[in-house]
Parts: structure tokens; sequence; C-alpha cells
């Protein structure tokens, strides 16, 4: 295309827009949104934020020197075109992928990424580390902090503001108001903002009032700050930023988004001004592309898509794990009123939404305030409620001590479902859930569950719901095996393992998306005249002690397998089991990931890499089994 090869083509470095005409920036943005819309269609990512700030984007890199100027993405949901603009364009095409540019700003991929995210709500605080450092310092570069509105329903946003208002220094944070998160905004923040967003002439009305008050003569100026001190006349009823200003920020806004000239001459300004602004801006999330603009939420993170229908490409008609959760808690809730659903700002991405449509009274979404969540879902049990908190594994790290200490301590019966368990696959380590195990398993008094299948996961959160203590069942992204499900829910025995193939030599001890593998693997080492059992062991708290004495008396080698980090995960707590109870004639190999942060990559080529997949399974127990032998 012509266009690409004159203006986009050129730019490979922030400063090159600096040459360029208003009108050439204007051809710019459609040629960058042109781009997106076209490589993601092939690599999938997190398409609607990024078209949204296309020109808040081309004014920052305009007006601010890049990476002196440190810029820090919010998530990183809306970095694209940041990426696109500091010198990645041509590698665009590896997006998310194997080996390729990650969808996430991060500090070994380029020197403009300034700060690594992938989780909401940290800008600000990540933002104001670097200005009070740069103070300290004595130097003078601008700091940045780009944040969406939906990370405004995140605690920590408030603590940095808190902070950053306290301290004076100068540094400057941009609210992208979209009006959506991921899901639909909540909260009183969010109708705050709507408040902010339907009534422009705010700003200006109290301009207006200042300019006319401190024209009356002799008196005016005296008058003008008389008013100014009495808070609940003037200030409280004009200043749509009312909040940041008493938070100690200097509030502008809200201006639009998409109007470059408009963005360009505030950040000039605000770049001169002293101690933290913030910059109010709104934008059209998914602008430039229509099936975007009108379903925002859908095309948030995208897989690939056709570009003519917007429609995704689709994998197998096999129902998802997350699916498979959302249907079986909608029935027990049908049978079961103490039943509340509780989700933090993911309840398309959990399978609640329809929970949502038909409860919503015992349906509630915190935004992203994972630790509200949890201590809201402990509260609600204290009064004979049956909580569901529906996270992802990642998202579940945030609030540990509230698990900790509200649900674990108090023994309170809530279930934990967590979802994307393990590989993620392209949005890579920021959110992987391999440490749940980990973080999880030494908690007194939680039951930690992982199903081999979809079907076993219906019987496990039947199970879950008539417990009377804490649970966690974590389970894998992405679709299901394909088993029947129509046997009638059963409960569980708690802490049972499942002996599902036996075998004379050795035994494959697995537990949750690693038993499928397993049996393969079995299948491979049986042409070697290896005969290995496969146990389903369901728990990774309780452990079935039981069947591990059995174990050990049986057989010389277990194997441990796991989609969990090796430190601290099933394995070893099978080792501490063995050595605690002095069973020390078994020998013991453990299969997970390694002490470090996983790639991203799809979930096949991760096993690939990193041997659990049914070949690397097979050949490191082939290679243990001829190091120690069976007989």
């Amino acid at each position: 295309m012509l266009y690409l090869k004159t203006i986009l083509e050129g730019i490979n470095k922030p400063q090159d827009l600096r040459k360029l005409s208003y009108e050439q920036i204007k051809l710019l943005a459609k040629e960058i949104r042109h781009f997106l819309i076209c490589s993601v269609s092939k690599t999938g990512g997190h398409l609607a934020p990024s078209l949204g700030v296309v020109e808040l984007t081309l004014a920052i890199h305009k007006v601010f020197n890049s990476p002196v100027d440190k810029i820090v993405w919010d998530v990183g949901h809306q970095s694209y075109v940041h990426k696109i603009l500091t010198g990645r364009r041509n590698e665009f095409c590896t997006l998310r992928q194997f080996g390729g540019i990650s969808g996430f700003p991060k500090i070994s991929e380029s020197a403009h990424d300034i700060f690594g995210t992938g989780h909401s709500s940290t800008s600000i605080s990540a933002a104001l580390g670097i200005a009070l450092a740069r103070d300290i310092a004595g130097d003078k570069e601008s700091v940045i902090a780009v944040i969406g509105d939906g990370s405004l329903t995140g605690g920590q946003a408030y603590e940095a503001l808190n902070h950053a208002g306290h301290s004076g220094t100068n540094m400057i944070v941009i609210l992208n108001d979209n009006e959506m998160s991921i899901a639909k905004n909540v909260g009183a923040i969010s109708e705050y903002l709507s408040k902010m967003r339907t009534e422009p002439k705010y700003t200006k009305v109290k301009q207006d009032i200042e300019f006319l008050l401190r024209r009356i003569p002799a008196i005016g100026d005296s008058v003008a700050k008389t008013v100014e001190r009495v808070k609940d006349s003037l200030r409280y009823l004009l200043v749509p930023g009312v909040l940041f200003e008493e938070l100690g920020f200097n509030y502008i806004g809200p201006i639009d988004g998409h109007n470059f000239e408009l963005l360009s001459e505030v950040l000039e300004k605000a770049k001169k001004m002293q101690g933290p602004i913030l910059i109010h801006v709104l934008t059209c999330k998914g602008k430039g592309y229509k099936p975007a603009e009108c379903n925002p939420d859908k095309y948030h993170g995208v897989g690939p898509y056709c570009i003519e229908t917007g429609e995704v490409v689709k994998n197998g008609d096999t129902p998802t794990y997350t699916s498979v959760f959302g249907e079986v808690l909608l029935n027990l809730a049908k049978q079961d009123s103490r039943i509340v659903a509780i989700t933090a700002a993911m309840p398309e991405g959990t399978g609640l939404k329809k929970f949502a449509n038909q409860f919503p009274k015992r349906f509630f979404d915190v935004g992203i305030a994972e630790q509200n969540a949890v201590t809201m879902a402990a509260g609600m049990a204290t009064k004979g409620m049956r909580p569901v908190v529906a996270l992802y594994s990642t998202f579940a790290q945030r609030a540990y001590d509230q698990i900790l200490h509200d649900i674990c301590l108090q023994k309170l019966p809530v279930i934990f479902a967590l979802d994307r368990a393990g590989i993620v696959g392209e949005d890579g380590p920021t959110h992987h859930g391999l440490f749940d195990y980990s973080y999880l398993r030494h908690i007194p008094n939680l039951t930690i569950m992982a199903p081999k299948d979809e079907d076993e996961l219906r019987h496990m959160m039947f199970t879950a719901v008539k417990m009377d203590s804490p649970v966690a069942i974590r389970y894998p992204r992405g679709s299901g095996l394909g088993v029947p499900m129509d046997k009638p829910l059963q409960p569980l025995t708690i802490g049972e393992a499942e002996e599902l193939k036996g075998g004379a030599d050795v035994v494959f001890l697995a537990v949750g998306s690693m038993i499928e593998p397993c049996i393969a693997a079995r299948e491979i080492l049986a042409s070697e005249g290896i005969e290995v059992g496969v146990v389903n062991a369901r728990f990774v708290k309780p452990l079935d002690e039981q069947m591990l004495r059995k174990l050990s008396r049986d057989v010389r080698i277990i194997i441990t397998v796991e989609e969990n980090i090796l430190a601290g995960g099933f394995g070893s707590a099978v080792l501490e089991y063995l050595n605690a109870q002095n069973l020390h004639g078994v020998k013991v190999l453990r299969l997970g990931f390694p002490d470090q942060f996983i790639e991203q990559g799809t979930r096949s080529q991760i096993f690939k890499k990193y041997g659990l997949h049914a070949e690397g399974i097979a050949s490191a127990a082939s290679s243990f089994v001829h190091r120690f032998g069976v007989r």
C-alpha cells in the first residue's frame, strides 16, 4: 500500500513523529489501525484496547522523548501502538507467538518498555517509584503513567494516587476512560467517571466563574480565594475532577482522546506544570473497526478472526472447562439458594454470564479487585451462603493474604474456581497459572482439587458445595477432552485418589491435566517392555496417604506429573509425605515446570519444550527406569 510505504514504514522510532504535520499524523493513525486489524486477525491479541488509544499514543510519543522520558502502561492491553512506534513493527507478525514479541510491555524486549506489566492497577505505583528515584538522583525527565478506567477499580491505584498526591512530585497520570475494562465497569468510581463524561462543560463553567470573580474591582481576588475555600459550594458542584484534586492532583479534562491536536497541546502544557497531574481522556474502545466498537468486550482479547465478518476462528465444538464450570454452577444454584457467584471483572471469561443473567441478585462483579472479592465472600459465608469465587489462577495470587487470613484461618466454606491454571498460552509469564499448587497447598484447612477431565470437574463442584470448609478447584484453559457428561453428579471421597491403569514396574502419580499425556506415555513405555500404572491423584491436598503407602510397597518407582512449578508443588508434597513416613524404599521422579518464568507459546509448544507431552514424559520415565532399574 502506498500510504504504508510513505508514512508508517517511515516510523522506526518515536522521534520520527516530530517530522510529520497534523494531516500526516491523521493519515498515520488510519494506517496504524489498518495495520493492527490485519496483524491481530492472524495472531490474536488485545485488539479493542489498542485501537482506542492510537491518537493518544501518537500524542504521547510526539510530546515526550522516550525512553529518556518514562512511559508506564497499565496492564499493557493498550500498548500495541507503543510497540509499533518504538521499532517493533516488523516483528508484529510474531506477537504473542512462541519466540516472538510479548503482548505486554517487557523490560527485556525494548528500552522503551520502562516497566513490565500484565496485571492491572500497577502503573501509578511504578511511575511514582520511578519519579521519586528521579528526584533523589536530581534528574529531570518526565514520568507518565497511562491507566485505563477499568484499572481504577483496583485498590492499588488509589494507594498510589494517595501517595503521589501527598509527595507532590512531578508526574503525569493519563486516565484512558472508555467505560470498559474487559467487561462493563462497575461500582461508584465508574458512575463518578460517567458523570464527568456527561458534563464536559463543568471545567469551562468553573473557569468562567473564576474569571468573572477576579474581575470584581478591589475585592475580586479575595472573593475568588474565599469561594475556593468554601468547598461545598462552587468546587464540589462544578469541578468534575474533585476526587483527584482532593488526592493532591491537578486535574485536566475530560478531553477528546481522538483529537490529536488537542491531546498534543494539553500534554505540552502538562509537561511544564509542577506537581502531580491527572489528564482525563475520553476514548472509544475498538475505534476504527466496527465489530470491535460494537462488541468491545469480545474484542478485548480475541483469537484469530476474519476481518470482513469479525467472526472468530473456532477450534472445534468440544466444550471448554470454563463453560462446563458455568453450566454446573448454574444447575447447582437452581437447587441450592445459598450459592452465590463472585468474580473480578471477568463474568464472561470465568463462565458466569449465564449465572449473572439468571440470578442477578446472587451474582457480584467487584471489578478488578480480587482482595475485595475474597474477603467479601468470607463475609457472605459467615451468613450461611456458599460463595463461589471465580478467578483466573494468576489473578488469585493478588488475594493471597485474604485467602489465607480471611477464609482459611476461619475455615469458611468458600469455593475458589481457579480458571486458566497451568499454561495459558500466548499471554505468557504474567498469565500462566503455574504457581497455585505451591502458594495454596501449605495453607491449613484448604482442600485442593484438580480434575482429569471436564466431567470430573462437574463432580468436584458438586463435592465442594457440600463441604463446610474452603475448597480450591483448578482447571486449565481451553477445551475439555470431549468425554461424556451424562452421569448424575456424585460426591467424591475427600482425599481419595483413583487408580486408572495398573502396572507392576512404575506408576505415574499424576494430577489434573497431566493424566491424559501420562496414559499416552504408558503406551509408549509398554513398547519398551516397561509396565506402568497411572493413578489420578485428584487431590493435591489432602493427599491419599493410603494410596501412597500402597504404592511404596508395590512399585519401585513413582513418577509425579503436574502442570505446576516443581518448587513446592504436588511432587514436593508426595516427597514430604514419603520422607515423613520413612518410606525410602521407593524412588521418586518429579516432572513439572522448572524454577523459572515460562515464556509465551501455545500449550502444545510449551509442553513439548519442557518435556510434559506424552513423548517427553515417556522419555524421562525410560531414562529414570534404566538408571535405577525396576526389579
